[in-house]
């Protein structure tokens, strides 16, 4: 895949004499430092939620039944619009 990135040109031309003395490509160097940070970079870890349950005997028996909205409804009662 071709895409641009823009480099100093002081760093790239430390790149281009890199890349002359080891006998490679610019672009070989670029792949090279792209798969050493990648490597060395920890894993994503994937979220988790914490614990923030608390003790309780559920919904409260009004609610047991009712549709998400009219438990909205009641979670916003009072507040006014």
């Amino acid at each position: 895949m071709k895409t641009t990135i823009d480099i100093a040109d002081g760093l790239l031309e430390q790149a281009r004499q890199q890349a002359q003395r080891q006998g490679t490509t610019v672009r070989a160097l670029v792949e090279q430092g792209l798969r050493t940070v990648l490597s060395d970079s920890p894993p994503l870890l994937g979220f988790k939620l914490r614990k923030a349950s608390f003790g309780g005997a559920g919904l409260r028996p009004e609610w047991a039944d009712a549709s998400w909205d009219r438990i909205r409804d009641l979670a916003y009662e009072g507040r006014g619009t």
